[in-house]
């Protein structure tokens, strides 16, 4: 009988699982199919899910219109470099929490998550003068360093909670042994958080690739990433759903399918030190 009930509900969460799952998807595949549809059947009402003429002009339309690889590459270089400049900030700066708390510690983390509640807005125009006056505005360091910045909170606590899980007694026996804190940094504690570290890069880099209100106000042409790529498809003629689709499924493909290639890893990672 037992078995029985956890046999109907291991079936009932895979339903539910299965059913969010698709949910949460469906928008993604929606925005795939719309951009091989033409503008007429993107806009039919009813709409048209998949009995229509497929046709990849959207996709031939957006290449010809616009520097894909350069945007791309923007994004790579941006997402990419904030997300490693993040980390090499925030390990030390975990670590000593970690490892060397003092009484305010816990305070500094509230503080540090308290200002992701800061809205971007209301720091826009200072951030905004301050680049033109350094000229950064429209480059990629620029960008880079405010991407940095605003996601370093979430790194700095992804990886304190990581090495809360880490046995200080090892690194106390690293320090007997004569390492330093370099070593003791790069040589044990580094290793020991792999999985950890892995899923922070990750995640920090799915949302400095989305990011999309610094993007699109403090980038122009030269230094501008997908987000603004997707978002020059919005026009005053109109908004152009099958082209901007086609654009977007440009953008979110690179994500995606790392996303997909590493979601072990991510698991891995965000489950460190759950199970003891």
């Amino acid at each position: 009988m037992a078995r029985a009930v956890t046999q109907k509900r291991k079936m009932i969460n895979t339903a539910l699982a299965w059913t969010i799952g698709l949910l949460i998807f469906f928008p993604i595949l929606w925005t795939i199919l719309t951009s091989f549809k033409t503008e007429a059947t993107a806009i039919a009402d009813p709409p048209v899910f998949l009995f229509f003429d497929w046709t990849l002009e959207n996709y031939s339309v957006v290449q010809e219109r616009s520097n894909y690889m350069q945007f791309l590459w923007n994004s790579i270089i941006i997402a990419g470099g904030s997300t490693i400049l993040g980390v090499i900030i925030a390990v030390p700066a975990a670590w000593s929490m970690a490892f060397v708390p003092s009484r305010r510690t816990k305070d500094i983390l509230l503080w540090m998550l308290s200002t992701k509640m800061l809205p971007a807005v209301g720091v826009l125009y200072p951030i905004y003068l301050l680049f033109i006056e350094l000229g950064l505005l429209d480059t990629r360091v620029g960008l880079t360093v405010v991407l940095m910045l605003i996601n370093l909170p979430i790194i700095v606590w992804m990886l304190y909670t990581y090495f809360r899980e880490i046995p200080g007694e090892i690194l106390e026996a690293a320090r007997m042994d004569g390492a330093g804190l370099r070593e003791e940094i790069l040589y044990v504690l580094t290793p020991m958080a792999v999985p950890g570290i892995a899923s922070t890069l990750l995640l920090n880099f799915i949302l400095a690739w989305n990011e999309a209100f610094w993007t699109l106000n403090l980038t122009a042409a030269k230094a501008a990433p997908l987000t603004a790529f997707i978002a020059s498809y919005s026009s005053p003629e109109g908004l152009f759903y099958a082209k901007l689709s086609a654009a977007s499924t440009m953008a979110i493909a690179p994500i995606l399918i790392l996303g997909w290639f590493s979601q072990k890893q991510l698991v891995r990672g965000l489950t460190f030190g759950a199970v003891k």
